[in-house]
């Protein structure tokens, strides 16, 4: 008896909540969408979101007016905001895709309730990162610089520099993340277009779900494109953060030239990634009430994640540290040890080592992680982390390069923040909308979950 006392305890959360029939399951996930109604909180939400937005509309008018001079980079700091922005938004995009290829290819149940949240988070993070480069470049309506198309000029891109990598690896993530979220998307549309009142939306739900019926052999379609997508996606999620990586691994700054770069970062858009989700899905869940499909069964593993992630991001740390003592080099032991731990940015360090090296080890216990007001803290905690990384690899290491004649400090703009902040009220926009006016929970996947999570003596024809 007491040992079937511990085997029930050490079984897994419910992927979803016993007791649902795949009506009430289609019915509340649906509702969202479906109903008239915006709620207030929705609405406040939206408005505050938007406010925000209109800073990114703001600075970007005022630097395209009047140059990039008007941001904070300088002689030294060629690479300020931007970048760090940049980087900090491309690794918070790779959540999405880590969780609807990687766990669909591992066969990993518990993906389904959080996968198209996931996925829309990840495209929205991609827009808000592609503005910044843009942006940087001065000379925005150039941009198609970058791409290797045939003119009598002879104007090729130099194909040796990740800043090229980078257009194509984005790109590609982008589009193919935007193919993955469309394809699941078509089973729901056509669920919506089934059972809208609205004439009109009769008529986009059947645009949006082109021809879907159901029949076997468009689940037979759906499962083969689906399964291809993914096995796409996968190496994205490995290729994209790596050619990032190489934005600084490739060049022979201090604090830049290191081989530990192209995991070291892919681990840590991972780690801000799942940040960001459980950042973002523990206020929809209590506003939705999506407790059901959202277990605490779903945040004990995203929370799992995070904290390995974490700790191979904290022995990245470690390594940069060993790096710099064990190479000898007098520039490499300035930058960490002179520079990064006790020069002007020094709180910045520590304050990244506090937030993505010390708060997420209370991750360990069980308790912690089931509890969502600590889960919350601890993940943004972690987003504010990462951008502290991220702008210690960039600011500190062009501030003091070889040559102290050469030296200067950075100070970003009002309109460096403007930007900024606008992009993150672009991207809670594009949240809001998506909560509202698309499923937030994949309903069909959730749906062939339900045998697994009926309850004993339950109908088979529920």
């Amino acid at each position: 008896m007491e040992a079937r006392v511990i085997h029930e305890s050490l079984k897994p959360a419910p992927v979803i909540a016993p007791g649902h029939t795949f009506e009430s399951v289609t019915e509340k996930i649906n509702a969202v969408v479906l109903t008239k109604k915006f709620g207030f909180g929705w609405i406040v939400g939206l408005a505050i979101a938007f406010m925000l937005a209109n800073l990114l509309l703001l600075s970007t008018a005022v630097i395209l007016i009047g140059g990039v001079g008007g941001f904070g980079i300088n002689a030294p700091v060629g690479w300020g905001f931007d970048i760090v922005n940049f980087v900090w938004w491309i690794g918070i995009g790779h959540a999405g895709t880590l969780i609807s290829a990687i766990l669909l290819l591992l066969n990993q149940s518990w993906r389904t309730s959080i996968n198209r949240f996931a996925e829309a988070m990840t495209l929205f993070a991609v827009a808000c990162a592609g503005l910044f480069p843009l942006i940087h470049m001065g000379r925005p309506y150039f941009f198609y610089w970058l791409l290797p198309y045939p003119n009598v000029i002879a104007l090729w891109p130099q194909t040796r520099s990740p800043l090229v990598w980078d257009v194509f690896a984005v790109t590609t993530y982008a589009t193919v993340s935007l193919m993955f979220w469309l394809v699941g998307l078509i089973p729901d549309i056509a669920t919506l277009r089934d059972r809208t009142k609205s004439t009109v939306l009769k008529y986009v739900y059947g645009i949006l779900s082109m021809g879907w019926r159901g029949s076997a052999r468009h689940w037979h379609n759906y499962e083969s494109a689906y399964l291809l997508l993914a096995g796409l996606a996968t190496p994205l999620v490995v290729s994209v953060h790596t050619v990032v990586s190489f934005d600084f691994a490739v060049g022979i700054i201090p604090g830049w030239h290191s081989t530990i770069f192209p995991p070291y970062f892919v681990a840590g858009a991972i780690f801000s990634g799942f940040a960001m989700v459980l950042t973002l899905i523990i206020p929809v869940r209590a506003y939705y009430k999506m407790h059901d499909f959202i277990t605490d069964r779903h945040l004990d593993n995203m929370a799992k994640v995070m904290l390995a992630t974490g700790l191979i991001v904290f022995y990245g740390y470690a390594n940069e540290v060993f790096y710099a003592w064990y190479s000898a080099s007098k520039w490499e032991q300035y930058m960490m040890f002179g520079n990064r731990m006790q020069g002007p940015y020094m709180w910045f360090y520590w304050a990244l080592i506090l937030c993505n090296g010390l708060v997420p080890q209370i991750l360990w216990s069980k308790k912690m992680r089931l509890n969502v007001y600590v889960l919350f803290i601890v993940s943004i905690i972690v987003n504010i982390g990462m951008w502290l990384e991220r702008f210690i690899i960039v600011v500190t290491s062009l501030a003091q390069d070889f040559l102290p004649s050469s030296w200067g400090m950075y100070y970003p703009t009002v309109w460096d923040f403007g930007f900024f902040i606008g992009t993150i009220g672009f991207f809670l926009s594009l949240m809001f909308l998506f909560v509202r006016f698309v499923p937030m929970i994949s309903v069909f996947e959730v749906r062939m979950l339900l045998p697994e999570s009926k309850p004993k003596g339950a109908a088979a024809h529920e």
